[in-house]
């Protein structure tokens, strides 16, 4: 049964490119040929009254029958329309390619507010849709981004990947970001989601977290999963069990979260494309997931699902304080 005071869901699609997740970066590594099979997710979503947020990168919004297909589902209401910025493969190209650049935030200030202008433009010159909602490439939210997403007319940042820290390589270190609303500014201005990621288990934390990995030869991470003292969780079908999903939600619920980010990335939807769907049989169990998850939160727990603007809209009219 649905509930209007029941948690809330968003489902963030990371719409982009195909490459080797292994491999260097490379600017010439742009092809789309998956969104063809987009149509069975979409159909899954609107038959569960899922309204996806497709978040688009520059080669997704340049190319024809990408954008075709995504401007058909925005026509019919069925869809939210924002922006991803992967830096590799949007213009202007002034930066040297390597993983610290692959991290929007990372890049000169003026270079970031220039790539996130061309991918702007060719979303609303391809879309007809001037995009509301952000998300970092590789979650790379910077010190320069809040301004440039303001300047820009941007309500929703969901470039957040609570519990995880991506400082390895340059990346933010997310570790201690809860898996929370908040406000990046003044009320009723930026809105940020976090992806939905938790510490979970009766001793659930970082630091505890960053020690098991540190004893990794003696399995300790698995160990301390398996007692149920903690364990690393992420709010999707790729590389983690519906179980998994089950368990995190219900953890936060109990800790009074009660908006969710559920998120994937586009070209999960064909097989070959990322490490999460080689095979066909791992797209029926990906789809199966999904599924799945939709029919709990949206059944069991009734909960409603929404995108991002009507997040925002919701939040911004609400007489309820966010953490700040």
């Amino acid at each position: 049964m649905e509930s209007e005071n029941g948690p809330k869901l968003v489902v963030v699609v990371d719409t982009e490119e195909e490459f080797d997740w292994s491999a260097p970066f490379d600017r010439k590594a742009t092809a789309v040929t998956h969104m063809r099979a987009l149509e069975r997710f979409q159909s899954l979503c609107e038959a569960q009254g899922v309204r996806p947020a497709y978040v688009i990168d520059y080669p997704i919004a340049a190319t024809a029958d990408s954008a075709r297909i995504l401007r058909a589902i925005h026509a019919r209401s069925a869809c939210e329309i924002g922006a991803h910025l992967h830096p590799w493969v949007t213009p202007p190209f002034e930066e040297e390619v390597h993983a610290h650049n692959s991290y929007p935030g990372n890049l000169p200030a003026e270079l970031e507010r220039a790539k996130l202008v061309a991918l702007v433009d060719a979303i609303e010159q391809a879309l007809g849709v001037r995009p509301r909602c952000y998300k970092a490439g590789r979650y790379g939210f910077g010190p320069n981004t809040r301004r440039w997403l303001e300047e820009l007319g941007f309500c929703v940042d969901l470039s957040f990947a609570a519990a995880f820290d991506l400082s390895r390589d340059g990346g933010p270190d997310y570790s201690r970001t809860p898996a929370r609303p908040s406000w990046l500014g003044a009320p009723g201005g930026l809105l940020s989601l976090p992806s939905t990621g938790a510490f979970v288990g009766w001793c659930a934390g970082p630091r505890l977290y960053k020690a098991t990995l540190a004893l990794a030869p003696l399995r300790a991470t698995g160990i301390a999963a398996r007692l149920g003292a903690c364990e690393r969780l992420f709010l999707s079908p790729e590389g983690y069990e519906h179980e998994h999903c089950v368990r995190l939600t219900r953890f936060l619920l109990a800790r009074g979260v009660r908006t969710f980010q559920y998120s994937l990335h586009s070209p999960s939807v064909e097989p070959g494309h990322t490490s999460y769907v080689r095979t066909a049989a791992d797209r029926e169990k990906f789809f199966t997931r999904i599924s799945r998850y939709f029919e709990f939160f949206l059944g069991e727990l009734g909960g409603t699902a929404v995108t991002p603007s009507e997040l925002h809209t919701s939040f911004s009219q609400s007489t309820h304080t966010l953490p700040a």
